[in-house]
């Protein structure tokens, strides 16, 4: 019965793929009257991909099942509604940007569908899989970054390093099914670059004789790809996700990445929003304006608690919708999650098995008494951790202004896309490994035998040179 079962799954993919790469609509309208006679070499090169590197991620997911599968099949869904998109481009001429939005906004709401999931499902235990999905998926929106499609794909892919490498560096002698599923997803992007810059260097490549995009169904001169020759597109997903941060500020939050991707699908009229600068707000026009100072300083003494409301740098209230504020016990996994305006949370009854794992908290200071595996802090703004000892790692991930303070030791901080971070060592802490990537505002306090501290900046800007056998990258220093 097992190999019968698996004869029957093969079959079944045999003739999906068989279907897909001998589409024809017929009789659908479209970009004109007639049934499609083949399909472009751009289409047929992005179905050998999704029989491909596709075809091994979903196998693989499947595998391993759970949040990992329900997910791949959101990426498929996704992966066809663009293909859908591809055929429209075969077979019509470029339409104007509006119409072009609406051709845009399937593959936009299918990213923010693998997006949500991901949000919804931070207590799985399979949750950096879907981390790296959630931060790369946006990858999608090539076909609207015209004229740089491979650099921006690039970029995303380069997101999703982050997670990979953590389901690697946990699965690596455990499990070889998950080191290959990483593999087979990052190989979807890497042949997606390789592909794009075959076939659409410059931007999404569209029909020179074809027609406009037209959808004879309902009169609209702006269609869904399913009449434009590709299949129909997936059944709606769950809900858009929550409103985007505020405008001003600047996140690494997936659903602001797909806000974006929203706002850029407006068109022209993405400009109607803009404010007027007048003079005195600019610092050339105003030299009080311009920032003064040494590339170092005497370091402020070790914070007690946020400086309170009014302060010039208050963050910006967040949305209306809040989730409730959580400070629990999870099994092994304290919880300390939606917090706003708390200076005395407190962890106390701690184990040397037990993680932390703090997130979207603003404007809040949290202590953690004892021994502790490990500490991360994600997606927080003008957050203070004091904490004693660390064994493991303390990781900050998506925050912006966050103070942490080391009362014992720490073996190793890192700190990965994060906008303002000041790490105040103790004596027993100078050995530890502070390790940086995509990261703005970084310093370093080092306690004087006074009781004071002294601050160092974390070098920001590098310099590469070739010499003659390999790359040597060093610090540029630039005086302040």
């Amino acid at each position: 019965m097992t190999e019968l079962q698996n004869l029957v799954e093969r079959l079944e993919r045999a003739v999906g793929h068989l279907e897909m790469m001998s589409y024809s609509p017929g009789g659908h309208g479209g970009c004109g009257d007639n049934p499609q006679k083949g399909l472009a070499a751009y289409v047929q090169a992005f179905d050998e991909l999704l029989a491909g590197p596709v075809t091994e991620y979903m196998k693989i997911s499947k595998e391993i099942g759970g949040d990992v599968q329900t997910h791949a099949e959101m990426v498929h869904a996704g992966l066809m509604t663009e293909r859908a998109l591809l055929v429209t481009a075969s077979q019509c001429q470029q339409p104007a940007a509006n119409n072009f939005s609406s051709l845009l906004k399937p593959i936009s709401d299918q990213i923010q569908v693998v997006q949500n999931f991901r949000e919804k499902n931070r207590g799985s235990k399979l949750f950096n899989h879907l981390s790296a999905v959630g931060e790369s998926i946006p990858a999608l929106g090539w076909v609207a970054m015209a004229p740089k499609p491979v650099p921006y794909v690039k970029e995303m892919t380069d997101a999703a390093m982050f997670y990979s490498n953590r389901v690697l560096k946990e699965y690596k002698d455990v499990d070889k099914k998950h080191v290959d599923w990483v593999k087979a997803y990052l190989s979807i992007w890497t042949e997606l670059q390789a592909y794009i810059k075959e076939y659409h260097t410059t931007g999404l490549s569209w029909s020179k004789t074809g027609p406009m995009p037209s959808d004879k169904a309902n009169g609209s001169q702006a269609p869904s790809p399913a009449f434009c020759g590709g299949p129909p597109p997936p059944p709606p997903g769950p809900p858009p996700p929550p409103a985007p941060a505020p405008a001003g500020s600047v996140s690494d939050d997936p659903a602001s990445r797909s806000a974006l991707f929203a706002q850029i699908n407006q068109g022209e009229g993405i400009t109607s929003g803009l404010k007027h600068v007048s003079d005195d707000m600019k610092t050339h026009k105003n030299p009080s304006l311009k920032n003064q100072g040494g590339p170092m300083r005497t370091g402020p003494k070790p914070f007690t608690a946020p400086k309170p409301a009014g302060d010039r740098n208050t963050f910006q209230k967040p949305p209306a919708r809040k989730e409730p504020p959580i400070l629990e016990l999870e099994g092994k996994k304290w919880r300390v999650e939606n917090h706003e305006n708390a200076s005395n949370l407190m962890i106390s009854d701690t184990e040397l098995k037990q993680v932390a794992y703090i997130y979207k908290c603003v404007n809040s200071t949290l202590h953690i008494k004892g021994k502790i595996n490990s500490v991360t802090l994600d997606n927080c703004k003008k957050v203070g951790l004091v904490f004693d000892d660390v064994v493991g790692i303390v990781e900050i991930i998506n925050s912006r202004d966050v103070q942490v303070q080391v009362m014992g030791k720490v073996p190793t901080i890192s700190i990965n896309k994060t906008d303002g971070c000041h790490v105040y060592l103790s004596k027993d802490s100078l050995n530890c490994e502070i390790v940086s990537a995509k990261s703005s505002e970084m310093n370093v306090l080092i306690p004087t035998e006074s009781g004071d501290f002294n601050e160092f900046p974390i070098p920001e800007q590098f310099k590469t040179l070739w010499n003659g056998k390999k790359l040597v990258t060093t610090v540029t220093e630039i005086a302040g």
